[in-house]
């Protein structure tokens, strides 16, 4: 046979042919129509191909809903602080305005589930107004969806529901122009091995459109601000540098071109102390003329760097404010801790609950104890006079009377809002 033969009508093998690439076509969808509705585990209905064309139920923002595990998102009733952001954005998504550098509106993300197991919410109909000039800090424990949400921003991941606008610009179908005015530095340093700090800034730097002596200035200046620029640091390979010198090296490389809006997904992790520092005041200078969002696990660098905080658990946001706000908010008490010998510990209890009958004790090992205060009843200088009584009675090996840190804030507002998804 030769492929002139296949035009002889006597051979038929151009008709068998056409046969079996026919057949070909019919037998791989149904091959995979059975691989769907048999595979062992999480095979599907046999009429799964309909789905598609059925309604979809609305929620009660107009959109389609997430199904029964995205209900859980209405069973909670926002915090007044999260309602009062949710309102605000639907307020200037009505009379829009170039002040806010980003706005998310019910921004939401769902997992589809494989293998038996059920879909995961990650971020449940998020809404958040930041204007130019904000550092907004979220902070969260791990898993929390801080992480998706960042992603979803920079175009890594599509949202399920909702959206955001970057500088007016569509996260669903404006990408392309957004991506020239945004800085990223990811939770994993996204680095090449054989190239050197310097080499990356200006790979960088052209993709921000910088040429020339622009590039050069803009290149130097941020390897002086992270503390690459002296000792050969920034010709040795990226490679050999340690970790907390490719963190620093990430910084830089999302500030780089001079964005409108940076996205840090925890920029001081593994840094020592001087150089967390100082790339704490690179932050606080960059964040003068652009929008900020930082995650962190540090409450320390997220007093010093935020100007809002937003705590972020099971994919929705609980509370929305500023440090002191949210420390006067949910830290209504004072901490008052009191080191004895076992044999005192009662004493010290009864002092206390004499002192203060709503006191409630958190903490309790080998002789030391901590109470929490009410505040509106906490007279220091009571609490004084009662310690130098105590110290004439028995020994008392050291003692403290703390305010509320950012640290017990997040690990209330966390603890509830994880107690509240049992229950639910």
């Amino acid at each position: 046979m030769r492929w002139g033969d296949l035009n002889n009508s006597t051979n038929g093998m151009k008709e068998v042919l056409i046969i079996m690439f026919v057949e070909w076509i019919l037998v791989l969808f149904f091959a995979y129509y059975l691989d769907q509705v048999f595979t062992s585990g999480s095979g599907k209905s046999p009429f799964f191909f309909l789905k598609g064309f059925q309604k979809k139920p609305l929620s009660s923002f107009g959109k389609p809903s997430l199904g029964k595990q995205g209900s859980k998102v209405f069973i909670q009733m926002d915090k007044h602080d999260v309602s009062q952001e949710r309102e605000k954005v639907e307020q200037l998504l009505l009379e829009p305005t170039i002040n806010q550098a980003i706005i998310c509106d019910n921004l939401k993300k769902v997992y589809p589930g494989r293998d038996g197991n059920p879909d995961k919410l990650a971020v449940r109909g998020l809404s958040l107004a930041l204007p130019n000039g904000e550092c907004f800090g979220m902070l969260g424990p791990n898993g929390a969806g801080k992480t998706s949400f960042i992603n979803m921003m920079i175009g890594l991941t599509k949202p399920t529901a909702g959206t955001a606008f970057v500088q007016g610009l569509d996260i669903r179908t404006h990408m392309n122009g957004i991506y020239t005015s945004m800085g990223v530095c990811p939770q994993h340093d996204l680095l090449w091995e054989t190239l050197t700090g310097r080499e990356h800034l200006l790979f960088y730097g052209r993709l921000k459109n910088l040429k020339g002596s622009a590039l050069t200035q803009a290149v130097e200046e941020s390897l002086k601000s992270v503390n690459l620029f002296h000792g050969g640091v920034d010709d040795k390979q990226a490679g050999k540098y340690s970790g907390g010198m490719k963190r620093r090296l990430s910084v830089a490389i999302s500030l780089i071109g001079d964005p409108r809006v940076v996205y840090m997904d925890e920029p001081s992790t593994g840094l020592d102390p001087a150089s967390r520092n100082n790339l704490w005041n690179v932050v606080k200078h960059a964040k003068r003329d652009r929008a900020i969002i930082l995650t962190t696990h540090s409450m320390e660098e997220a007093e010093v760097l935020c100007d809002r905080l937003g705590i972020f658990v099971d994919g929705s946001l609980q509370c929305i404010g500023n440090p002191k706000e949210l420390k006067a908010r949910y830290g209504g008490t004072y901490v008052f801790t009191m080191t004895t010998t076992m044999d005192h510990e009662k004493d010290v209890e009864a002092m206390v609950q004499q002192l203060y009958p709503a006191a409630k004790k958190v903490y309790h090992i080998s002789g030391t104890q901590k109470f929490e205060l009410p505040k509106e009843e906490v007279q220091i200088a009571s609490v004084f006079r009662a310690v130098e009584t105590a110290k004439r009675n028995f020994t008392v090996s050291a003692w403290g009377l703390a305010d509320t840190t950012l640290e017990d804030v997040f690990i209330k507002v966390a603890r509830d809002a994880q107690a509240f998804e049992t229950l639910s």
